[in-house]
């Protein structure tokens, strides 16, 4: 790997690390675990777009693993890894047939595919099947949170698209 490319992943990196950081510290008003805007998924939808698998794979393991270190919750860890590795699945292919001017729909998509993996680990885990009660709001503020980020997404896409023209 070009060290230009791999300082591309590494600031993407860092800069969902921060962004996930700093969401933590904003106060959510439901009352539903899990329910949060999932800000650094906005790199997570970009790179989708404009790297390959294993380097998206790769920035979003890395958060994942320092975001849990940065909190000290390892429990998230998992729950995290389950959501993104399904998010990815349905990423990737979707990105073949969903070109950058919509993003977002795949992003929406993406989003609910975390929560169904975060879901799925807290079942797992918890075996508490009572815990499908919170699937149809996780599911609804997935679509909400995954069509911002997306939207986000496609508008970091577009202005560095005019970007690398003007540097031409």
């Amino acid at each position: 790997m070009k060290v230009k490319r791999l300082t591309e992943l590494a600031l993407l990196t860092a800069a969902a690390l921060i962004i996930f950081v700093v969401e933590l510290q904003i106060p959510y008003p439901f009352p539903i675990p899990g329910i949060k805007p999932g800000f650094a998924n906005i790199i997570t939808v970009y790179a989708v777009y404009h790297y390959r698998p294993h380097e998206v794979a790769m920035i979003a393991a890395i958060r994942i693993l320092l975001g849990a270190v940065f909190t000290g919750n390892f429990m998230a860890l998992i729950y995290s890894a389950a959501g993104t590795l399904l998010c990815l699945l349905a990423m990737f292919p979707l990105k073949k047939v969903i070109d950058e001017k919509h993003i977002w729909m795949t992003s929406v998509i993406g989003a609910v595919m975390h929560n169904t993996g975060q879901m799925a680990a807290a079942l797992i885990i918890l075996q508490t099947p009572q815990l499908l009660l919170y699937y149809p709001f996780l599911i609804v503020s997935g679509c909400l949170a995954g069509a911002f980020t997306g939207l986000c997404a496609q508008f970091i896409t577009k202005r560095l698209q005019k970007y690398r023209k003007a540097e031409r």
